[in-house]
């Protein structure tokens, strides 16, 4: 059963707190950055906390892009039978420093799901955070 209880509109626009409502029961998505004016897109799992996004990350590429351009956008989404959604998140990207930040962040149970390295932990504050639920055509 759909979870749009307007079936005449099949695209429903989220609120703020419906998107952090989604990103909340997630932990999978697709964090976009620039490199030299190319846009690269990385799968991050994360956790959410405050408003805020944190995910791991290995010395790379995506951290080197980061540092230099912090503006990035993070795409999550779910698909079912006969609906689905999506939350669009841009903002900024901060590199944590201190171990007290580190600590709290695997607190809350932030764990990589790939066996390397990741000893750099990231912070994304939405400067903006739009999402939509969608009805699904039946096949």
């Amino acid at each position: 059963m759909s979870e749009n209880p307007n079936t005449d509109d099949p695209i429903v626009p989220l609120d703020e707190d419906q998107c952090w409502d989604l990103l909340g029961k997630s932990n999978l998505g697709r964090l976009v950055t620039v490199a030299e004016g190319r846009p690269e897109i990385y799968p991050v799992n994360f956790v959410t906390d405050e408003r805020r996004v944190y995910f791991r990350s290995g010395a790379g590429s995506k951290l080197s892009e980061m540092a230099v351009h912090p503006e990035v956008a993070l795409q999550v989404d779910e698909i079912r039978e006969d609906s689905a959604w999506s939350v669009v998140l841009h903002g900024y990207a901060r590199i944590l420093r201190s171990f007290e930040e580190a600590a709290r962040i695997d607190a809350l149970g932030l764990m990589p799901w790939v066996p390397t390295p990741k000893f750099d932990y990231v912070e994304l504050t939405a400067n903006e955070i739009t999402g939509m639920r969608l009805i699904l055509v039946e096949h």
